[in-house]
């Protein structure tokens, strides 16, 4: 499932007018044309990233405005290492601003799970994972708790380290990989009910 949803995640493209260098040249300089550009080129991706760790539209559009704000404040950082960088470097950025808002917001994001709580995981074959659509992952996704769904995304679709995950989140890396089994342990059961369905 984590290789499957990399997969889809990877096929979306930009269509942008400019090159990402271009881009960033342009709004270090303070060119609005170029901050307009770079906001339609990436405001979908941005939103749902943010979609990814929060459960409600409303909420993640906030998220997206601040992470905007951020960037624009912090481009002049960004070193450009070739095309791709930019996007990549943004949804860093987009992540540690959700991150931050969950930190601030829900103290108690990351659910307690003893040893004995954790299931054995017996994932759905990937052959049949496959023709489950992205959208129908990304709700039982968005449907998994608060902790749950943070570590997944970060550990899954992020590809952050346990060891980032806790140092970010201000947890042990255990706390985190325990978080990760259970999260996909929930969503080898929805899949696997949803495939039955489809039977």
């Amino acid at each position: 499932m984590q290789y499957f949803v990399k997969i889809t995640i990877c096929s979306i493209e930009l269509i942008m007018k400019g090159t990402e260098q271009e881009l960033v040249e342009g709004c270090c300089r303070g060119d609005n044309t170029a901050r307009k550009e770079l906001y339609d080129a990436y405001a979908g991706r941005l939103l749902a990233v943010c979609m990814r760790y929060l459960s409600d539209r409303a909420t993640a559009e906030d998220m997206l405005h601040d992470s905007f704000i951020k960037i624009f404040a912090s481009l002049s950082k960004f070193t450009y290492r070739g095309e791709g960088s930019l996007r990549a470097w943004m949804e860093r950025v987009t992540v540690n601003v959700v991150l931050e808002y969950l930190r601030r917001n829900k103290k108690n994001i990351i659910s307690n799970v003893e040893d004995g709580d954790i299931p054995d995981i017996q994932d759905a074959p990937s052959d049949d994972v496959a023709r489950v659509p992205y959208e129908v992952i990304m709700r039982y996704v968005q449907e998994l708790p608060d902790g749950y769904r943070t570590v997944f995304n970060l550990f899954c679709i992020e590809g952050w380290s346990h060891r980032e995950i806790a140092d970010s989140l201000g947890i042990n890396e255990k706390s985190s990989s325990s978080q990760l089994t259970r999260a996909k342990s929930i969503l080898a059961t929805k899949l696997k009910e949803y495939l039955k369905k489809m039977k």
